[in-house]
């Protein structure tokens, strides 16, 4: 466990609520990213990606038919 001194800027988690560095991306404990600007890009949910796969399917059916 992190030990922060009295002098240190600490806030709390917004997600964990414990005390964290305040210039800190992401929270060590539950090692949530504190900015959205600071997370890294998320993975396409697989319905996305399957809905543009049937969608492409479609449009080529009815150029080839």
């Amino acid at each position: 466990m992190a030990r922060y001194s009295d002098d240190d800027d600490t806030i709390p988690c917004p997600y964990c609520e414990r005390q964290i560095h305040e210039d800190s991306p992401r929270c060590p404990y539950c090692e949530q990213y504190i900015s959205a600007e600071d997370a890294p890009p998320s993975h396409k949910p697989w319905w996305l990606l399957v809905g543009i796969a049937a969608c492409l399917y479609a449009v080529y059916r009815w150029i080839v038919v």
